[in-house]
């Protein structure tokens, strides 16, 4: 798995009834075509994160194949999760 580029963007609340901080990324990743995640074009991963102060964590992603826009029913490992998750970590760290 890798991911070929991102955007990121902070969720705002302005009702102020989520606490702590969410996130939204867009990631852009090829897999292996062994993988059963594999798609010609790639897939794109949407995560929604959250902070609550206590560190970052998943609160749902979505699979998406980027050739027809279709998302894909499948979840991604725990590893895969991990993978993504620090990768997110980092880029906020920045």
């Amino acid at each position: 798995m890798e991911i070929t580029q991102f955007t990121m963007e902070e969720i705002l609340d302005p009702t102020g009834i989520i606490e702590g901080k969410r996130y939204e990324f867009l990631l852009d990743i090829l897999v292996d075509e062994e993988d059963e995640l594999y798609s010609e074009v790639g897939i794109e991963i949407r995560m929604l994160l959250g902070d609550e102060g206590e560190g970052l964590y998943i609160i749902n992603y979505f699979i998406i194949d980027k050739e027809d826009g279709k998302y894909i029913e499948l979840a991604l490992e725990e590893e895969e999760e991990h993978l993504l998750l620090n990768f997110c970590q980092e880029q906020l760290n920045e």
